[in-house]
């Protein structure tokens, strides 16, 4: 069975949107020359464990930018070319400039839980904290990596809105000041 992957962008106080929505404390580099290799190593790794990208409408609206592969790198050639599912009660079409367009689903716990059923590596959840919730809630989420960066914001949106028992699998502190948390739910 494939395993449903969240990953979220956290501070050390576990906000993982300011109060406007936005992410501005995350602050790393992309891939370049400089970039380091232990953190590079993590962030491949995870896509390419994963062959399918679940997001939700507003994070999907943020980033169509990654449809445009120059500058990205390997890193964003492989994004591109993810099965991508969007889940929305209002779009009707989610295109990925020239790659092929996600597919739109209205009901995505029903949509997880098939794909989860079907062969394929697993599905990555990339963002879009309502719905990671949601799943969350629904028990169809198997793992939540959280790359913690090195600042606080205080106030803003938390990625645990209620008790939630985790696993730790993996602890790693890159130079970059971020720390990959990668827990197991445990139901």
């Amino acid at each position: 069975m494939r395993k449903l992957v969240v990953q979220q962008w956290v501070t050390v106080d576990n906000i993982a949107a300011e109060e406007d929505g936005g992410l501005s404390f995350v602050d790393v580099e992309p891939f370049s020359e400089t970039t380091d290799p232990a953190y590079k190593a993590a962030m491949m790794g995870l896509i390419d464990s994963v062959d399918t990208l679940i997001l939700g409408a507003r994070t999907y609206a943020q980033s169509t930018g990654w449809a445009d592969a120059e500058g990205q790198g390997e890193y964003g050639e492989k994004l591109n070319n993810l099965t991508k599912y969007v889940a929305s009660t209002t779009l009707t079409e989610a295109p990925w400039g020239d790659f092929p367009a996600a597919t739109v689903t209205r009901d995505p716990i029903t949509t997880v839980r098939d794909l989860k059923e079907q062969n394929g590596q697993d599905l990555w959840l990339w963002g879009s904290l309502d719905l990671m919730q949601a799943l969350l809630a629904a028990g169809a989420v198997d793992e939540i990596r959280l790359l913690v960066c090195p600042t606080s914001r205080g106030k803003g949106r938390r990625v645990f809105e209620d008790r939630q028992d985790l696993k730790l699998i993996q602890a790693t502190g890159f130079s970059n000041g971020v720390l990959l948390l990668r827990y197991a739910i445990i139901r």
